[in-house]
């Protein structure tokens, strides 16, 4: 029988480590594929055995899941044990909205300070590819494509600033709050004097962050967070009023239905 030598098991000791940074940091992302065995071993400069021998401790702890005859792939157990049992809560108890956006705003504004602190060029690289992206993005009608460049946007401040709870908070948050965002967004898109002060308040945040002015960072969040609120607020008001609309149309078609009925008996 053929087993690995106490130094093949450091080797794959250190590439769990990376491994597990690297989703840590957020350079791997849930749903990721990785490269295929003979491709990332030759990337990772160890062999096909050890490179196994590492993903299995990474599959052990749940941070990767293997699908048959369909690669590895990254999971999102670091998220997923946060999101699923408050997705249900906020599911049942509406009062719990203000709390998710309070808390948002203290993550986010936290987030953009310590991002315009930390933030690297490289960093900065990715947050104008993105910030292009949601200014492109923002002049069309695709309301589904604004939600994904406004998150990637708010996603990279939270990566940029260096610490990973902050970077898993944030992909969680978000996935809890997506509804939200979903329908604060249409109800902007709706109104062009309140799109353009969103736009203008992501501008605000990304300066701040690229001429690495922390205070100023933070201040721009909370604005923009503020803003959030106070539009969810109509926004939801709006909803209801469509609803209730909805119901009036409704009874009165089936009232008008009834006495036509009525009529024709007679």
């Amino acid at each position: 029988m053929i087993t690995n030598s106490p130094t093949d098991t450091r080797i794959a000791d250190a590439v769990a480590d990376t491994l597990e940074k690297r989703i840590l940091e957020g350079s791997l992302k849930p749903g990721d594929r990785l490269p295929s065995e003979r491709e990332f071993s030759v990337e990772l400069g160890v062999s096909r055995p050890t490179l196994r021998e590492a993903l299995q401790k990474l599959i052990s702890k749940g941070l990767l899941t293997t699908r048959h005859g369909g690669g590895t792939f990254v999971t999102d157990r670091l998220e997923a044990h946060f999101v699923d049992p408050w997705q249900e809560m906020v599911t049942g108890h509406p009062m719990l909205h203000s709390d998710l956006l309070e808390f948002r705003q203290m993550l986010e504004s936290q987030s953009a300070s310590l991002a315009a602190e930390r933030a690297t060029n490289v960093d900065i690289e990715r947050l104008d590819d993105l910030y292009a992206k949601l200014e492109s993005v923002y002049e069309s009608d695709d309301v589904a494509a604004c939600i994904d460049a406004d998150v990637a946007f708010h996603q990279a401040i939270a990566e940029a600033a260096h610490n990973v709870l902050i970077g898993h908070l944030t992909s969680s948050l978000m996935r809890l709050i997506h509804g939200h965002v979903s329908i604060n967004l249409e109800h902007l898109h709706a109104r062009p004097q309140k799109w353009n002060q969103l736009r203008s308040q992501h501008h605000a945040i990304w300066q701040a962050i690229r001429e690495h002015q922390p205070d100023k960072a933070a201040r721009a969040a909370r604005s923009h967070i503020e803003f959030v609120v106070q539009n969810m607020g109509d926004a939801n008001l709006d909803a209801e009023r469509r609803q209730s609309a909805l119901r009036r149309q409704v009874e009165s078609e089936r009232n008008l239905d009834i006495k036509s009925q009525i009529h024709h008996i007679d």
